[in-house]
Order: structure tokens, then C-alpha cells, then sequence
């Protein structure tokens, strides 16, 4: 009997196998080291030591006896586990059909609120996500589950939670929050929640770009514009300055850059155009000085004619035709007096000429850097293609700004061009004209001996 319960054994051992076999192959080659040469071959030797195995309950009766109940054992717990899996899968079933049958009864009218109050939840995380409301404020109410109906308690907790944020958007609170500044330090710090608008601090607008990240300080708030909002927030002032467009204005006045970035957007032909400009400034701010200072010297020398001065163009070119020789003919005294003239002019004039080149050339060189910038933005487009229209901004106001600086650089040396010209046409009109006046005094005093002095005489004074 004992021979039959083995070989009953053995064959169940040989059925039992393929996934038995692997582990005991494992466990065998873990403890042998070697490797077999074949899947046969490692079957064989799991069957050998299985009928070893087997050999050795048969010897030992108590033994096999023990395998026997403890393989009954475990096949009785498995079919009890079996049971109550069944069981419990029954029940599960009869719950399910059980709400299957009372949602169909009771959840039409519910079933139809649903996908509208999911709706409203959803549309109000999205726009109140990065809202300042959400600050130490009221919670946004938690998304509904997709397979269960919602009942009076979340309807009522969604209605709560409406009524308690728009109470919020007209509230005025003072809270402390963890801010970060400028340079990226996050401290906490005073600030000022205007409801749903605006939140502002030492005298900025802040702004939020996660609801994970603490609120930030604006790089560039205008002067104007801080001074109202640190006097709204001491108290001092009824009036704030706001944003209207819900932050895309703050955004863009944030990404503006000031007169020094746009002057180094020019480049090297922005460079070279204002360094013309300063230039020309020089030199004309130079030259008119010297007007200045001989204007003044001929004021003076026009109040003092009786000694003349040879610190003024007129003392000079009258001092000049004082010498002239009593015996010269009208002629010549008319080419002495006009070169007495244009040896006064250059200095009058100096610097006039550079100054109108400068006022030309600026506007063309402003131009060369457009069109070399025009000329990088269509490279970029080859390169990047036209999906970004910022991109494309960015490269031609960039492009621009050297029209602009060569405009700017131009217009204030027209008009100093203009100043030094009607100044210097001013003195040469009134030293030509009092040194006329003084030719005709010397030729009057000429004695009238033949009709021909007298009718160069009369052409003199004419």
C-alpha cells in the first residue's frame, strides 16, 4: 500500500512540474555552481531527486503520513479561501446591482446636475488657480468623483465656497506672506490684498506665476505709480493705481525696457551714431560759445567806438581800414575792406560745416543699422521659421532702434546748426555794415579834385 501511495506520489510530482522544476534548477545550480547543458538535462535531475526524495518517505512511514496531512491541510484552506473569495464577490455583485437599480430609481434628475456642477468646479479651479484670493483665503472646492452622483452636502459646500470668494473680492485685507523680492530672496513680509485686483507690497505690484510659488515683487514698477501705492497702503491716500487688463499690462511693463537697454540694442551702428551725435554737440555747443563771447565783445566795442579793441572781429577790421593810405582809389579800398572781411568769416563760420554733415550722415547710418538688422530677423525666420511672433517683434524693434537714435542724433544738430548759422550771418551783417558806414566816412573825407573820384565816391556811398 505504501509502494502504491509512493507512485501515486511520483506521478503527481512528474504532473506537478514546469514551474516547480525552474525554482528547484535555480535553487540546484545556486548550490552546485554549475550551470546544466540542457532543460532535459535539468529535468532529469529535479526527477531524480525527487524519486530520491520519495525514497525516503517511503522508508520513513511517520514522515510521508505528515506530507499526506499537511498537503491535505493546505488544499482545505485553500478551498475555504476559495469560498469566501466567492462569497464576497457575491456580495460585491449584489451591492453593485443593488446601486445600479436604486441611481437608475433615484439619480436621473442627479445625473443630469452632474456633468453641469463638475463643470462649474472645473471652470472655477481654472480661474481662480493663481488668483490672490486663494492667499490665506478660502479653499477652492475639490473635484467630484466620476463615478458616484453628488449629493446635497457638495452642492452645498460648492455654494459656500462661491458665496465665500466673491465676500473675498470686496475685501480690503492686511496679511503676511512669504514674498519674493528683486534679487530672489523669499521673506516674509506685509502686504496688501486688494480682493481679487491687485496685491501690493513696499510699494510694488506683486505677482504670482504658480500656485506652488509664493507671490514675487514686479522688476519695474513706475515711480509714479509706487509713491500712490505705498501711500494707499500707510494709509495715507484713498487712491490706487490698478491694472485693468488682469496683468497683461504689468507683464508687458515688466518686459519694457528702459532708455539704457533699448540704447544697447542698437549695437555697434547705435554706438557709432550717437558717438557722431555727441560729437557735433560738442562742437557746436564749442562754436556758439565763441559767438556768444563775440557778440558781447561787439556790443561792447558798438558802445565804445572811439578806441577800438583787437578782441572783436569789428575793432579789427576797423582798425584795418583806418590805416588804409588816403591815396587810394575807391576800388581799392572796397578790396581792402572786403578782405578784411573773410579773414573774420572762418572764425565766425567754424565748425558749421562738420556740424551739417553730422546732421546728414546720422539718419544714414541709422538706417544702415536697420537694414542690417532686418537682414539678422530674416535669418532668424529661415532659421526658426514664423511660428513665434516674438521672435519676429523682438528682431525688427530692435532693428528700429538705430533709426530712432540716428533721428534723434540728427534733429538737435539741425537746430544747432541753424543757431550757429543765424548767429554768425547776424555778426557778419553788422560788421560789414558798421565797417561800410566807416569806408564811406573815409571816403567822404577824400578831397573831391576830379569827377572821377567824386563818381567813385557816389558809388561807394550807394
Amino acid at each position: 500500500m505504501l509502494s502504491r501511495c509512493a507512485s501515486r506520489l511520483l506521478l503527481c510530482g512528474a504532473l506537478v512540474l514546469p514551474a516547480a522544476l525552474l525554482q528547484a534548477q535555480t535553487e540546484t545550480q545556486a548550490q552546485q555552481g554549475a550551470a546544466p547543458a540542457s532543460f532535459a538535462e535539468a529535468r532529469q535531475a529535479e526527477l531524480e531527486r525527487d524519486r530520491a526524495r520519495l525514497a525516503e518517505l517511503v522508508d520513513d512511514r511517520d514522515a510521508l503520513r505528515r506530507a499526506v496531512e499537511a498537503a491535505r491541510e493546505r488544499r482545505d484552506a485553500a478551498a475555504e479561501r476559495r469560498r469566501a473569495l466567492e462569497a464576497q464577490r457575491d456580495d460585491q455583485q449584489a451591492r453593485h446591482e443593488a446601486l445600479a437599480a436604486r441611481q437608475q430609481a433615484q439619480g436621473g434628475e442627479l445625473s443630469a446636475v452632474k456633468p453641469v456642477l463638475e463643470r462649474h468646479v472645473g471652470e472655477l479651479r481654472d480661474a481662480l488657480g493663481q488668483s490672490w484670493l486663494t492667499l490665506d483665503g478660502p479653499e477652492l472646492p475639490a473635484r467630484g468623483d466620476a463615478e458616484s452622483l453628488p449629493d446635497l452636502a457638495r452642492i452645498e459646500s460648492l455654494a459656500d465656497a462661491l458665496m465665500a470668494f466673491t465676500r473675498e473680492t470686496g475685501r480690503i485685507e492686511r496679511l503676511t506672506l512669504p514674498v519674493a523680492s528683486v534679487d530672489g530672496r523669499v521673506v516674509p513680509r506685509e502686504v496688501l490684498r486688494l480682493g481679487d485686483l491687485a496685491m501690493i507690497g513696499d510699494g510694488r505690484w506683486l505677482r504670482r506665476d504658480s500656485p506652488d510659488l509664493p507671490p514675487a515683487a514686479l522688476a519695474a514698477t513706475p515711480d509714479a505709480a509706487g509713491e500712490t501705492l505705498a501711500a494707499f497702503a500707510r494709509g495715507e491716500s484713498d487712491r490706487v493705481t490698478l491694472d485693468p487688463t488682469g496683468g497683461e499690462l504689468l507683464k508687458a511693463l515688466s518686459q519694457r525696457p528702459d532708455l539704457l537697454a533699448r540704447f544697447h540694442q542698437g549695437g555697434a551702428v547705435g554706438y557709432v551714431v550717437v558717438a557722431l551725435g555727441g560729437l557735433g554737440l560738442l562742437i557746436a555747443l564749442g562754436q556758439y560759445g565763441y559767438l556768444m563771447l563775440v557778440s558781447a565783445r561787439l556790443r561792447r566795442q558798438l558802445r565804445d567806438g572811439a578806441s577800438l579793441r583787437d578782441d572783436n572781429p569789428l575793432g579789427r577790421v576797423l582798425a584795418k581800414v583806418q590805416t588804409l593810405r588816403q591815396g587810394l582809389v575807391p576800388e581799392a579800398l572796397e578790396a581792402r575792406l572786403d578782405e578784411a572781411l573773410l579773414a573774420e568769416l572762418p572764425r565766425l563760420e567754424r565748425g558749421q560745416a562738420l556740424v551739417k554733415l553730422l546732421a546728414a550722415v546720422a539718419p544714414l547710418l541709422g538706417l544702415l543699422g536697420t537694414v542690417t538688422g532686418m537682414i539678422g530677423t530674416f535669418q532668424s525666420i529661415t532659421v526658426f521659421g514664423t511660428g513665434d511672433p516674438q521672435l519676429m517683434a523682438g528682431g525688427i524693434s530692435q532693428a528700429l532702434v538705430t533709426t530712432v537714435l540716428g533721428l534723434i542724433t540728427a534733429v538737435p544738430l539741425m537746430l544747432a546748426h541753424t543757431a550757429l548759422a543765424s548767429r554768425s550771418r547776424w555778426l557778419s551783417g553788422v560788421i560789414e555794415g558798421r565797417a561800410s558806414a566807416e569806408l564811406a566816412e573815409h571816403l567822404e573825407a577824400l578831397p573831391a579834385t576830379a569827377p572821377h573820384r567824386e563818381s567813385h565816391h557816389a558809388a561807394a556811398l550807394a
